[in-house]
């Protein structure tokens, strides 16, 4: 008996099932390669505080903050961040109210940055801890004054977190929720 050329060849669809599968593998690398470089400079984050007043954020890695933008960072090691976030905190997140250059000030309770109020301090914590007052005078190239709008904020006005710092910079934020 003799066999047709045409009865050897795989059928069309397996073909085209084929084709599609290959596709698919390759459609499938390039996303995954894509999700990859995108976690690679970015992260999201989701806010469990009071503090800010959005509770997810997607974060820049890498980038230098500006005035007004959102800022993440690890705070310092110092002994009430440890009492009160362990001894390895996850990452704070805060606005920037103050650049390298300028110039913090402390009047009383009154915390300003170039002559403009961004916060009030309080003698203590909620648990009664003494509060020391944050840095004050020029801010140092790579540092930031970092603060919230909330009265009870854990920023740079006190000295447990001082300046945020490039080294502890994670980096900037975008509020999404």
């Amino acid at each position: 008996m003799a066999t047709a050329v045409s009865d050897l060849a795989p059928p069309r669809s397996g073909r085209k099932l084929r084709c599609g599968l290959f596709g698919a593998f390759v459609a499938g690398s390039v996303i995954l390669g894509a999700i990859s470089e995108w976690r690679d400079k970015h992260a999201l984050l989701i806010n469990t505080t009071d503090s800010l007043p959005n509770w997810a954020f997607v974060i820049h890695k890498n980038q230098v903050p500006a005035r007004g933008e959102y800022v993440f960072f690890l705070p310092p090691k110092s002994e009430l961040v440890r009492r009160h976030f362990g001894s390895k905190p996850e990452m704070f997140g805060k606005i920037v109210y103050g650049m390298p250059g300028d110039t913090v000030r402390h009047w009383g309770r009154l915390v300003t940055v170039n002559h403009r109020v961004v916060a009030y301090t309080k003698p203590f914590t909620k648990a009664g801890e003494p509060l020391a007052i944050g840095p004050s005078g020029v801010i140092p190239a790579g540092c930031y004054y970092v603060g919230t709008p909330h009265k009870d904020g854990f920023d740079s006005r006190y000295a447990a977190i001082g300046f945020a710092c490039q080294r502890q910079i994670v980096g900037t934020g975008e509020a999404i929720l």
